[in-house]
């Protein structure tokens, strides 16, 4: 299913992005609408895929995640079989924020989320343990300058 995205779509889906456990009153008087509306547009664009899962945004160091690496790994091995495992591997750790495929010299990129760095070699030996890996390389970030999930509507 494909939708249109107007500016009125646009102002509802920042407001959204912004703070998505607002009221839909407030949403309406924030794009200049009517409650019905609003909730029209959105369930469209649920529908359609635009808008996914909602979620609460937690704050990684106040519950003791105090490290996070960016983690980059060089495989020599692309079968299928390979990489189902690999993908299964990362899926089934929650340390794993994020994963992503790249082109270029570094195969993937991960973002994990740990408590410390012991934290963090328990996860690189379980992984290892797992599947085989070529180079694999840890680079801790020594400060988070900018973090968003907002997309510039």
């Amino acid at each position: 299913m494909s939708v249109r995205i107007d500016d009125t779509d646009r102002k509802i889906l920042a407001a959204l992005q912004r703070d998505a456990s607002q009221s839909l009153d407030d949403i309406a008087r924030e794009v200049g609408s009517s409650k019905t509306p609003v909730w029209n547009r959105i369930r469209k664009m649920r529908e359609a895929g635009v808008i996914g899962q909602q979620t609460v945004v937690l704050d990684a160091e106040a519950l003791g995640f105090e490290a996070c690496f960016f983690v980059l790994i060089r495989t020599s091995e692309h079968e299928a079989d390979w990489q189902g495992r690999f993908l299964k591997a990362l899926q089934d750790r929650p340390e794993v924020q994020e994963a992503h495929r790249l082109a270029g010299d570094i195969d993937y990129i991960l973002k994990v989320r740990v408590e410390n760095a012991r934290a963090y070699d328990s996860f690189y030996q379980a992984l290892i343990s797992e599947v085989r890996v070529h180079n694999v390389t840890a680079l801790l970030s020594m400060e988070q300058i900018k973090s968003t999930t907002m997309l510039p509507l």
